[in-house]
């Protein structure tokens, strides 16, 4: 029976995963304000949030060997002030390279110093249900998602998106840090620190087959989750749903992970992490397929739920997997080094969809090619059941 402090732990990385992700997606309320502020294109614009996501998850990786070197407490509440700063910069910011700094950099800076070790810090707190304790930790990323734009848009209707930048500050600065403080490093890590070994260092975990297999699916993965993000709207207007319908779509991909992010544990204590993965990794290849004969509102709304399901459910077992492979000595910075895999995936995926959308005036190639690699990563974790892996 797992501890009072390890359920704390869940519950502050649930928290933390909240407010770094809600901060992130809350910048489409923000858009149109640096469009007109600043005189600039969207194009322009969209750059900062694209800058944003590759620093946070090319720098997870920094963000894990810090966090295993000096525990997540102190590591995720020096992401809280870099986020904290960066927001209260960018509500000063007088161009729109100034936003590239203090918004894109710096506060893509900090969210990849709590990301990576918070969820990190809640795996060898846990062994039997670890499967359950991170999909209700990575579920704050599916409410922060629902909550916290919700929250900006009733702030701007009351005030300029400069003040609305500072109140985001502010609570970043006083919810973050606490929910920081609270993310004590697991005592069964604590053999390490008198030099004892306690599973994979970093270079020898990533030398395994193990873990070229599992980055590899995480690499061909990520594509065929960030499209439905940049392009699902756009397909339903295409097929003729009204406008708010096609906006809400999105909301539905996160009620679907919220959804798949709590429930996956369970199937994944039971089945096994790895065998849960390749089901989900497959299942939401086969969505697109869903997507492909969607042509009313019902049948894309089918999609984005069942799309967010397995999109959440892949989030939430991927760090327990990499607990369970390669034990607790590196686990942050393994984690964060696998995450870089999603990081040309979330920059280039929805730009490539859009560039065969431009040349075939049709979402039809897309989906395609998606299920191709869909199917590619859904064999390379496969593959990863047929190299157990001996932690010590």
């Amino acid at each position: 029976m797992e501890s009072r402090q390890a359920w704390i732990v869940v519950w502050a990385t649930f928290v933390c995963l909240g407010l770094i992700f809600g901060v992130s997606y809350s910048f489409a309320a923000f858009f149109e304000s640096f469009a007109k502020e600043f005189s600039a294109q969207r194009a322009d614009v969209s750059w900062i949030f694209g800058l944003c996501g590759l620093v946070y998850f090319v720098l997870g990786a920094l963000a894990g060997l810090l966090a295993d070197r000096w525990g997540p407490r102190l590591v995720c509440m020096l992401g809280m002030l870099l986020i904290s700063l960066g927001l209260f910069w960018t509500s000063l910011a007088q161009s729109l390279s100034s936003v590239y700094v203090s918004y894109g950099l710096l506060v893509g800076l900090g969210i990849a110093f709590v990301y990576t070790p918070s969820i990190a810090a809640v795996q060898p707190w846990f062994s039997k249900r670890r499967g359950l304790a991170s999909g209700i930790a990575s579920s704050g990323v599916g409410a922060g998602t629902l909550i916290v734009p919700v929250c900006v848009s009733f702030l701007l209707a009351e005030m300029t998106w400069r003040d609305a930048l500072q109140v985001m500050s502010a609570s970043v600065l006083l919810l973050g840090l606490a929910a920081g403080f609270l993310l004590k490093r697991a005592p069964s890590l604590e053999p390490l620190l008198n030099g004892e070994l306690a599973g994979l260092p970093l270079l020898e975990a990533l030398r395994t087959p193990t873990f070229k297999w599992l980055y590899l699916g995480t690499l061909l993965g990520a594509p065929v989750m960030f499209i439905p993000f940049a392009h699902i709207s756009a397909a339903a207007r295409d097929s003729g749903v009204a406008e708010a319908q096609a906006v809400g779509l999105v909301g539905l991909v996160g009620i679907g992970s919220l959804i798949g992010r709590f429930a996956i544990g369970w199937l994944a204590d039971r089945l096994g992490r790895v065998k849960t993965l390749m089901l989900m990794q497959c299942l939401m290849g086969v969505s697109y397929l869903v997507w492909a004969g969607a042509e009313g509102q019902l049948m894309f709304a089918l999609f984005a739920l069942w799309f967010g399901l397995s999109y959440g459910s892949i989030v939430s077992l991927l760090p327990a997997i990499c607990m369970d492979l390669f034990g607790g000595r590196a686990v942050s910075s393994i984690i964060g080094t696998l995450y870089s895999g999603a990081a040309l995936g979330n920059l280039l995926g929805p730009v490539l969809a859009g560039q065969v959308f431009d040349m075939t005036g049709s979402y039809s190639l897309v989906i395609w090619i998606t299920l191709g690699i869909s199917a590619l990563a859904t064999f390379s974790c496969w593959r990863i059941l047929k190299h157990p892996q001996k932690q010590h």
